[in-house]
């Protein structure tokens, strides 16, 4: 049955909490996936979830720590001492613990780290902070299993049930030369059907996919996508096995690049949350609309450059909102498409061959649309010049707008920016002062004002 939290729920736990009825609050709870524990802590109020946090096993609370989402994670952490922290962090997979510690900062990060007894997941924790969190080194965890191909198949397994203590889910079995370095890999079904005294080099497969501690995250995620992979180990400038990177945490970083994507669309130039400071989100959101206000103030200059039209030909005014609007919308959508196929590599070949697609369809578009408002003019009785003067100018800016729609996405993605900010405010205020300008123009030429 799926777990939903009720008014009731919450209200008992409040009063054990209340109570210190330390007994049996963790009788109630342990009945509760780690998950579950998480949903509940985030209705309860800072103290009440930091009393439950010190009270549970750190086995628990570390998963549900990381359950939790950052805002909130943040503030129960900064109510724990820093032996209390590190405590958690033992019982965390090793990415997991280095993506906690790298919110803090680097003084509170040394003093965490002084407390994390085992020298070993100290070190393994240490190692990961010090690469970027976007690339493959970011993302990996430590955790694995590796075998020598010297090894017999029943050395294998004592050496496995030693390693195994330590790894949350075994994927693959990844296979070493002396030095450390990845040769191959296999399977628990080719372990358990082979005799005991095969040695691993005999069964064994030599092909394996990794990549780099420098590999891209993005460029992770397409491998992983590609083969259907659920772990990719991950080697050193030498070729040394040194971690792996399973498929919960690619998940985890393809959602927050979604996230990040959308924020940019959305004209947001920061990674922020709902409950961020007023300042954080003024920050994200003000250069974007400073762009917009100084877009907008582009397009009265524009306009009173062409005052004479407003004289002879006043209803060329009451399209310009229809002109600023279709340019904005046209640019996007073309830009979305890009920026989506960017995504998903599937955007290859020339830039000349994409643009020359783009212009046939915006042709299309442009003309279909033309066409409608030209009759739409007709309808309504209005000048047939004006009206075909508005209509020209619409399939030009449609043609214009998916053009740079296309293009520039295009060009940011070589130049390794992120493309996502061609979705945003950045195209629609860009095409409408292009819009409105060539609006004019065109209208100029026509009607002769």
């Amino acid at each position: 049955m799926h777990f939903k939290i009720s008014p009731e729920l919450i209200d008992k736990i409040r009063l054990l909490v209340d109570a210190q009825n330390d007994k049996e609050l963790e009788l109630y709870l342990r009945d509760f996936h780690y998950a579950d524990v998480a949903e509940i802590l985030e209705e309860l109020s800072l103290d009440h979830a930091t009393y439950i946090i010190k009270l549970l096993d750190t086995e628990t609370t570390a998963d549900v720590l990381m359950e939790l989402n950052e805002a909130d994670r943040e503030k129960i952490l900064n109510n724990l001492s820093p032996k209390e922290i590190a405590d958690e962090l033992e019982e965390m997979d090793t990415d997991d613990a280095a993506d906690i510690l790298a919110e803090f900062t680097l003084q509170e990060q040394e003093e965490i780290i002084a407390n994390i007894e085992d020298e070993e997941h100290k070190a393994d924790i240490q190692e990961l902070l010090g690469y970027n969190e976007d690339t493959a080194g970011g993302l990996m965890a430590k955790e694995l299993i590796k075998v020598r191909e010297t090894w017999t198949v029943a050395g294998c397994l004592r050496e496995m049930r030693r390693q195994a203590e330590y790894v949350t889910r075994v994927h693959s079995i990844y296979v070493v030369d002396k030095d450390d370095k990845l040769i191959g890999r296999f399977s628990l079904k080719n372990l358990l059907t082979a005799d005991p005294k095969t040695k691993i080099s005999e069964i064994y497969i030599p092909r394996v996919d990794f990549v780099t501690v420098n590999t891209e995250g993005e460029e992770v995620a397409k491998i992983m996508q590609k083969y259907d992979l659920e772990a990719l180990p991950v080697v050193d400038e030498i070729g040394r096995l040194v971690g792996r990177i399973t498929i919960d945490d690619i998940v985890d970083f393809i959602k927050d690049e979604a996230e990040k994507d959308y924020q940019l669309a959305a004209g947001i130039s920061n990674d922020v949350e709902a409950d961020d400071s007023i300042l954080k989100l003024s920050k994200a959101r003000l250069p974007w609309l400073v762009l917009g206000l100084f877009g907008g103030l582009g397009s009265v200059y524009i306009m009173q450059g062409f005052d004479a039209a407003l004289e002879h030909y006043p209803i060329l005014f009451f399209f310009t909102p229809l002109i600023a609007a279709m340019a904005g919308n046209v640019g996007v959508q073309s830009s979305a498409i890009i920026v989506q196929g960017l995504a998903n590599d599937l955007v290859k070949g020339s830039i000349f061959k994409r643009l020359v697609k783009e212009l046939t369809l915006s042709f299309f578009n442009g003309a279909v649309l033309a066409l409608l408002v030209f009759s739409f003019g007709f309808l309504v009785g209005q000048d047939i010049n004006s009206s075909l003067a508005i209509a020209i100018s619409l399939l030009t800016v449609i043609i214009i707008a998916a053009l740079v729609g296309t293009f520039v996405p295009l060009v940011l993605h070589k130049r390794g920016i992120d493309p996502a900010i061609a979705t945003g405010p950045f195209i629609t205020t860009s095409n409408d002062i292009l819009g409105i300008f060539l609006f004019f123009y065109i209208s100029k030429i026509i009607l002769g004002f």
